[in-house]
């Protein structure tokens, strides 16, 4: 029973969200705040609603409900409680569904903290929020649902892979997520901002503490997944370059350049048109991140799942959010003008320095990353690319 609650509750959170997504919208453009009020309280019920849907699989964990096709090939009635729950993220239906209710968490975090904030600006950075959880929404519900039935239920389950046995399990995926997923508070913010046309200091001040956030928790998520790593399979160097690994830590690259940058809008009011860029491409490249680890494209020792049907519906989530705030991008360029200057040399001059390196740092492992795909494609070649192209590239900066 607490199961099908928990499916209905994920599919009353689609219906919240989609009505999100919309209503506010409407209500900033047309000033009607009472429109604009929706928010809130939807962000508030999409948080809850996917809290107690998550809740309900924690649970059928706990209690081997071997009814679930998802127990039944995650988890095994003889496992310590520390696996039996976080096997409920260790697959790839149940990581989405994490996935999706911290996407939740940061709507809901920006509803009740975001009163300082002007009326049109928090009504579009919600409906923008939601929009990312309509999609993802739509992913789990079409394509990975977690609380499929099985006819027959075995007697036990198949258990939890090995390897993943571990209690960097435990924390590791929740804290990557957190950063991974905390980055699109940046991109709506900065989508929110291009609708109204307008990016200034208090802006700059706003997308600060989310953009640290995010950072922090991708930080410590990268740090506990490269000392799980290391112990498990016994991996050297700082990055181990496993296309996994660098699934997070280009977007841990830009989210550091964006962090850096929203400082100069915030003093300076200059560098608007890159800063809105960064957080752009840095949840950008947390979706090309996830398409990475979920399609079976590229091989990695731990990559979540080999099902290129999946892969496509996250590669049109990445073409329809990169691709629509790319084209916004261009057609509200004239409206970032930068109204700050600053000398050759100074702490600004500085930061664009350090950005650029991070970016361009960020471009190699990215070539680097997706190299074998291309040649795959268009040369016919299988090869791997290894710590030797990433140290000759890194080395002329």
């Amino acid at each position: 029973m607490i199961t099908e609650l928990g499916h209905f509750a994920l599919l009353l959170a689609f219906v919240v969200a989609i009505v999100q997504t919309i209503v506010p919208l409407i209500g900033a453009h047309k000033r009607w705040a009472s429109w604009m009020a929706v928010a809130e309280p939807a962000a508030s019920a999409q948080f809850f609603l996917t809290a107690f849907s998550f809740a309900a699989l924690t649970w059928a964990f706990v209690t081997s409900d071997f009814s679930l096709r998802l127990v039944v090939l995650n988890s095994h009635s003889a496992k310590p409680l520390l696996y039996k729950i976080s096997g409920t993220w260790g697959n790839h239906e149940g990581s989405m569904l994490l996935w999706v209710l911290i996407v939740t968490l940061f709507g809901a975090t920006a509803a009740w903290f975001g009163n300082n904030l002007p009326p049109t600006l928090r009504a579009r950075v919600l409906a923008v929020q939601s929009a990312i959880a309509v999609a993802f929404f739509a992913f789990i519900i079409f394509t990975s649902n977690p609380f499929v039935r099985l006819g027959v239920p075995p007697f036990d389950g198949q258990d939890l892979n090995p390897l993943l046995q571990d209690p960097g399990l435990a924390f590791h995926p929740p804290f990557l997520y957190l950063g991974y997923v905390g980055l699109s508070m940046a991109f709506s913010f900065a989508v929110a901002a291009l609708i109204e046309g307008r990016v200034d200091a208090a802006w700059g001040r706003w997308v600060r503490p989310w953009t640290l956030a995010a950072w922090v928790f991708l930080t410590i998520g990268i740090a506990l997944g490269s000392w799980w790593a290391y112990y498990e399979l016994g991996w050297g160097g700082f990055w181990f370059w496993d296309p996994v690994e660098n699934a997070s830590f280009m977007p841990w690259l830009l989210a550091a350049a964006l962090l850096h940058s929203a400082i100069v809008v915030e003093k300076r009011e200059s560098l608007k048109s890159w800063t809105i860029l960064l957080a752009i491409l840095a949840f950008g490249f947390s979706l090309i991140g996830t398409f990475i680890v979920r399609s079976g494209l590229l091989t990695s020792v731990h990559a979540f799942a080999n099902d290129p049907e999946r892969g496509v519906f996250i590669l049109m989530i990445l073409g329809f959010f990169m691709g629509g705030a790319l084209l916004l991008f261009a057609f509200r360029a004239s409206a970032m003008e930068a109204k700050g200057i600053f000398g050759v040399v100074s702490r600004e001059s500085a930061l664009v320095t350090n950005n650029v390196l991070l970016a361009v740092s960020c471009f190699v492992v990215f070539v680097g990353t997706m190299w074998p795909l291309v040649a795959e494609m268009f040369f016919d070649r299988k090869l791997s690319v290894g710590p030797p192209f990433f140290n000759m590239a890194f080395t002329p900066f």
